[in-house]
């Protein structure tokens, strides 16, 4: 097992990897920039580097800088955690290079799962259910015209690279399809440096659906069930759900062996999420996820797995350790990611924390590295929390995530927790009848 990681990250996530660590008997550096000088994962740490100033670009992005602070502190491994630099995989290869163990899937894998259409192949190959459409980048607009009407309008255009809803635009007739190419074209350059798109069948009334995956380099492979994330707002989850109100034991089961064949017959390791789009009782991947998810607590609140360790563990070599029949679910969790923004125009709201109150009892979980005083700088992600809630059944996980989010106290900062309270408080949640358009609806009719 590895004596020292590097935290190539910051805010929970930091945290959160650190509380892994030291449950372990690992040492930790972290990693920050200027701006990150008073967070709490630089406060908790064995040791702490700074990285550079606070742009992301001079910072949590700056490899050579990271390389350089595991290399000083005599670090072994390095985890990315989630964003930044997690699916880079010219980093991964560059960890590896550099004599480090990167504390995630192999660079090949995450290389062929960061581009759509290679990854959409290989899975198709592999025995997962795709979304019709263009079988890699479509040429020019003659090209979309004729796969469009193969499959039928609406139709999705989606960038070949990236993700996080850039890149993608609806088409509902063929006049409309020329220019929302050229959009979803020039937004996919501007953000990935890569123009090229793809077409998909646009589907009216889908789920998401993730499945988490965990395999090791032994050949190994489970999955610890199914998380619904359906409540998006341009294409940015908000909430998480496990298991899903739309699936049945069967369908989980079933969706979770394929996924499981597809994983180790692809030869993957380490931590992986496989999304699909769940409509009229079929499933259609659409992306995989080469690392740790932000929605990762509401998997081990009904599993009882620590992901983090599990990936320290199979990074290192170490096998499982269980099958399949091993893994059973207990009851039913929900994650409120708590942003930092205007509840109801989600503009962006960094500023110091007044009076921080965490809700508490039985079942409650917060993963945050918010504290009273510290202020949230303008330069990162706008998430400052996440509130996750464990109940025997999903009944009793409202009732107590309602109490929760009553108790919650960030003062002096708006943030998103209001527009949580007014989420599950909705007949149409509360029934779990939502799919991927209803959030846009609700805020719209608000």
């Amino acid at each position: 097992m590895f004596e020292k990681v590097l935290v190539a990250n910051r805010g929970e996530i930091a945290l959160r990897i650190l509380r892994a660590c030291r449950e372990m008997g690992i040492q930790t550096v972290a990693v920050h920039s200027t701006a990150d000088e008073d967070a709490m994962h630089v406060r908790l740490a064995d040791e702490s580097i700074c990285i550079g100033p606070p742009a992301a670009k001079d910072s949590y992005l700056n490899i050579q800088a990271i390389l350089t602070a595991a290399t000083i502190s005599n670090s072994e491994a390095i985890h990315p955690g989630y964003g930044f630099l997690s699916e880079n995989a010219d980093f991964a290869g560059m960890v590896v290079e550099h004599g480090f163990t990167f504390i995630g899937p192999s660079p090949e894998h995450i290389r062929l799962m960061g581009d759509k259409i290679t990854a959409k192949d290989a899975v198709a190959k592999a025995g997962i259910p795709v979304v019709p459409g263009s079988d890699g980048p479509v040429k020019d607009e003659k090209e979309a015209l004729k796969v469009a009407d193969t499959i039928g309008y609406p139709v999705l255009i989606k960038a070949a690279a990236g993700g996080g809803g850039r890149g993608m635009k609806v088409a509902n007739t063929a006049e409309e399809l020329p220019n929302a190419i050229r959009m979803a074209s020039a937004e996919a350059e501007s953000a990935f440096g890569n123009g090229e798109v793809y077409l998909e069948k646009y589907l009216d009334h889908p789920r998401h659906i993730e499945i988490q995956i965990l395999a090791d380099m032994h050949g190994n492979v489970v999955h610890l069930g199914e998380r619904d994330c359906s409540l998006q707002r341009r294409h940015q989850k908000i909430l998480e759900e496990a298991p899903s109100p739309a699936l049945n034991h069967n369908q989980r089961d079933e969706i979770g062996r394929i996924a499981c064949a597809a994983i180790k017959k692809i030869g993957y390791h380490n931590v992986g999420t496989i999304e699909f789009l769940y409509e009229d009782g079929n499933f259609y991947f659409i992306e995989m996820n080469t690392r740790l998810q932000v929605e990762h607590p509401v998997t081990e609140m009904i599993c009882g797995l620590d992901l983090v360790r599990e990936m320290i563990r199979v990074s290192a070599g170490t096998p499982l350790g269980y099958t399949q029949d091993d893994i059973k679910f207990s009851g039913h969790a929900i994650e409120c990611r708590i942003n930092a923004e205007n509840p109801e125009t989600f503009a962006p709201r960094p500023g110091r924390v007044g009076d921080y109150h965490a809700p508490g009892g039985l079942g409650v979980r917060v993963d945050s590295a918010l504290y009273s005083g510290y202020k949230v700088p303008p330069h990162y992600d706008s998430l400052i929390s996440k509130l996750i809630v464990h109940g025997s059944n999903r009944n009793e996980c409202l009732m107590r995530l309602r109490r929760a989010l009553g108790e919650y106290v960030i003062d002096e900062m708006e943030t998103t927790i209001p527009l949580h309270q007014r989420l599950i408080a909705n007949p149409d949640f509360v029934n779990g009848d939502y799919d991927i358009h209803w959030l846009e609806k609700f805020v719209n009719k608000e």
